[in-house]
């Protein structure tokens, strides 16, 4: 499948592993940057998703996305653990939860620039789970270097779930992102209490990135 993502705000914020274990499960191994868990809310929004070979679908080829996600390892290769993933697009939903056994939720979602400003809400369907701010870079794009923090976070080619009692990997595939420093007004954020995640108090690590194009396999039996 290929995917165009534009207009991505990374927010993250550091938990230690022990608050973050409870939430992922053990045959993932947690992958932590100087001792701490990361969890991220990244909202953008996605253009141009078609599989294979095959024409984007009017009505089914763009729409917003939001995702909660933390990081882990298993057999040694790091990649994403999603919590939860709102998605505009109720047959998006529908086919991720079915095939890639992906916690996505339906919601109500607008993403625009105003300004220079990214003005993002996401509403879910069922249940009250709101995310609803602004968004905006404030330098240029830079290449971050391995060993950074930056890297550590974003650099990630694959993502994990499990079903089953099984551990499933889908394989990504992308340029290196350019990633511009950010600042966030976030005004409503419940996105990660829903998945029973309490975040600190502290100011969230901020960075944009304008747009990206991406490549993504089919989930398969990891071993």
């Amino acid at each position: 499948m290929k995917q165009t993502w534009h207009d991505l705000l990374f927010a993250h914020w550091p938990l230690p592993p022990e608050k973050m274990r409870p939430f992922v499960p053990e045959q993932l191994a947690l992958d932590t940057f100087d001792g701490q868990c990361w969890v991220g809310v990244v909202p953008f929004h996605m253009s141009g998703i078609r599989g294979r070979g095959l024409p984007a679908l009017p009505g089914l080829s763009r729409f917003p996305e939001l995702n909660v996600r933390t990081y882990v390892t298993f057999g040694g290769k790091p990649g994403v653990y999603f919590f939860s993933l709102d998605a505009a697009n109720l047959p998006a939903v529908w086919a991720a939860r079915t095939f890639y056994h992906l916690p996505y939720f339906h919601a109500a979602m607008t993403s625009k620039e105003l300004g220079g400003d990214i003005h993002y809400s996401s509403c879910r369907f069922h249940g009250a789970t709101e995310f609803r701010g602004h968004y905006r870079p404030t330098a240029e794009p830079l290449l971050r270097e391995r060993g950074s923090i930056e890297n550590w976070l974003t650099e990630r080619y694959c993502l994990y779930t499990t079903h089953r009692s099984q551990v499933y990997r889908g394989e990504i595939h992308h340029h290196p992102w350019p990633l511009q420093n950010a600042e966030a007004e976030l005004e409503t954020n419940t996105v990660a209490a829903a998945a029973r995640i309490q975040l600190p108090n502290s100011a969230p690590l901020l960075h944009f990135a304008r747009r990206l194009e991406v490549l993504i396999w089919p989930l398969r039996r990891a071993e």
